[in-house]
């Protein structure tokens, strides 16, 4: 809805809900409010598959996995890995980033953007150099810390790269995107979630939404068929390809420019708002 109501909705209920977590479906805190829980349930129920598309690392999933469905299938890491949230974030399928091209990246902002320090998120857990800060919710899992040429070494552990991560320390978040596509967009897909100058990198082609329309296509759903939801730069492709997408009201300006239809913000259970008049249509 925009500001003065709906822009053009569906006339015909979905197949499929995809939306993000963070600052889209969750509340502060990254918690499920009851309204929101009640129209997944009801959903799901009515036969409307609900996929999480997040840029979460499969680590992140296990409490939601309440809210998920009975597929329990989420897309996490903006792409990079499809995981069974039922069984503990397990990866059902991964989108990996080549050592070589991580290491291009690596060096490319290194060298255009001094300060630059990265972590990696790969099939085993994750790894991080010493400068790169721990993340919000704590140094969990660590798998390796070290400089990258070692962590991305032949002898490294960093295998199955599905995103790459990487701080400033004095860059703004949206300069620090740009600044970083121009220097490296070529080599990868750069994006941004984070409220802080934290940049999320994929390989070539992998993004929210190449992973949703691959899964959407083994399943036989038309994008026409799917609504999604999103709030940030990292969710703009998944937006322009659904048949039907939303913005949050709380949504990076970018977004919200972006998406004609808005909603209300997170904090006031958007998603479940639209969920609610959606259903009606069944």
């Amino acid at each position: 809805m925009g500001e003065d109501g709906p822009v053009t909705e569906p006339r015909t209920a979905p197949r499929l809900i995809a939306t993000d977590l963070d600052g889209t479906l969750l509340c502060s805190g990254g918690t499920v409010s009851d309204r929101t829980a009640a129209a997944l349930a009801a959903a799901e129920a009515a036969g409307v598959r609900v996929v999480f598309v997040t840029g979460r690392p499969p680590r992140w999933m296990q409490q939601l996995s309440p809210h998920i469905g009975g597929h329990g299938v989420a897309i996490c890491s903006n792409g990079g890995a499809i995981v069974d949230v039922h069984r503990g974030g397990e990866l059902i399928e991964y989108f990996p980033m080549a050592a070589e091209t991580a290491l291009a990246v690596v060096e490319t902002l290194r060298a255009k953007l001094p300060g630059s320090a990265f972590a990696f998120e790969y099939a085993d857990g994750w790894a991080r150099e010493p400068e790169y800060a721990v993340p919000m919710w704590g140094d969990d899992e660590v798998r390796a810390i070290g400089p990258a040429e070692e962590l991305l070494g032949p002898d490294g552990p960093v295998r199955g790269l599905f995103k790459l991560l990487v701080k400033h320390p004095e860059l703004g978040p949206d300069a620090f995107l740009a600044e970083a596509r121009t220097a490296a967009g070529h080599l990868a897909e750069i994006t941004r979630s984070s409220p802080i100058s934290l940049l999320e990198i994929s390989a070539p082609g992998v993004t929210k939404a190449s992973t949703l329309a691959r899964w959407c296509a083994e399943h036989g759903i038309d994008r026409s068929e799917v609504v999604a939801f999103g709030d940030m730069p990292n969710d703009l492709e998944m937006l322009a390809w659904a048949g039907t997408a939303y913005a949050v009201a709380n949504a990076h300006p970018e977004v919200l420019a972006a998406v004609p239809l808005h909603t209300v913000s997170n904090e006031d259970d958007g998603v479940a708002t639209v969920l609610e008049d959606l259903l009606r249509l069944l």
